[in-house]
């Protein structure tokens, strides 16, 4: 996977430049400014990979239609209620579905070079579905791996930030108090 190649969503010194924790120039308060950078640029590549999933989400969702209209397809095939009208022992596969077909580089049937399926070329086509609805699901878990490791990070380093300020201020606290 690709990382996220966007300067201002990586670069450490220009999110650094965004944060204002005050005029103190502490070395807590410099280390609490570098985790905060460090979490938003976690936050910003989490949300890249939460972009990613819900495009292969959709892609999903258009994968399981086109399963669907095939099984229906297959089963009126069976059925001998199919819609080619030499034969009700077939079906014409949509030219939407060839197109899905074609703009994913799935193999379908091409007997007869034609569009029409019986029951059996309908098994074919719908394990070239199936397989390809498979290869989307292990994307989408590769990414959601991904994502949870950036949240884990984004998390750690807010929380590392967190603790630097809350010691700078005891720090402060005390030197103001003469301890």
């Amino acid at each position: 996977m690709s990382q996220v190649n966007n300067t201002s969503t990586s670069s450490l010194s220009s999110i650094m430049e965004t944060i204002d924790l005050g005029p103190t120039g502490s070395v807590q308060m410099m280390f609490a400014k570098l985790q905060l950078a460090q979490s938003e640029i976690c936050k910003n590549q989490a949300e890249y990979y939460m972009d990613q999933i819900e495009e292969i989400q959709e892609e999903q969702e258009e994968c399981a239609k086109m399963i669907e209209m095939a099984r229906n397809l297959q089963n009126n095939a069976k059925n001998g209620t199919g819609d080619c009208s030499w034969d009700k022992n077939a079906s014409v596969m949509p030219q939407e579905m060839v197109d899905y077909f074609d703009e994913h580089g799935l193999s379908y049937d091409t007997d007869g070079d034609d569009r029409v399926h019986n029951s059996d070329e309908w098994d074919y086509n719908l394990k070239s579905l199936t397989n390809y609805q498979e290869q989307i699901g292990n994307k989408t878990q590769t990414l959601m791996v991904y994502l949870q490791d950036f949240i884990g990070q984004y998390n750690s380093y807010l929380q590392g930030a967190n603790t630097q300020i809350s010691n700078a201020n005891q720090t402060l606290t005390n030197l103001a108090r003469g301890q």
